[in-house]
């Protein structure tokens, strides 16, 4: 395997994870007024997607290495509930 199919197939596997991290991260601020979250933000919108998509390629890495293969669908459950569980602690959930 050449160099750039490596690089292609790396960045296949941690595009899901990229895409859900940046969208938790803007709809967490463009939704923020309508579920009682008027506060500030501690982190800027990057910062919230860059730990966001540092979960996600974990998950997405141990999935491949427990089950053998990429792309099985407990993989992205778990991915799902991961970022969202990950995304929920940096807006401060659990002080409500």
């Amino acid at each position: 395997m050449t160099a750039y199919l490596l690089a292609g197939h790396l960045l296949n596997l941690v595009a899901p994870a990229a895409l859900m991290a940046l969208l938790l991260a803007v709809f967490s601020r463009l939704f923020s007024g309508f579920f009682r979250s008027n506060k500030a933000f501690a982190q800027g919108w990057w910062a919230q997607a860059a730990i966001n998509f540092i979960v996600g390629a974990g998950v997405l890495a141990a999935g491949l290495v427990l089950l053998g293969h990429d792309g099985k669908m407990l993989t992205y459950v778990v991915l799902a509930f991961a970022m969202a569980a990950s995304q929920w602690c940096q807006l401060g959930g659990w002080k409500r």
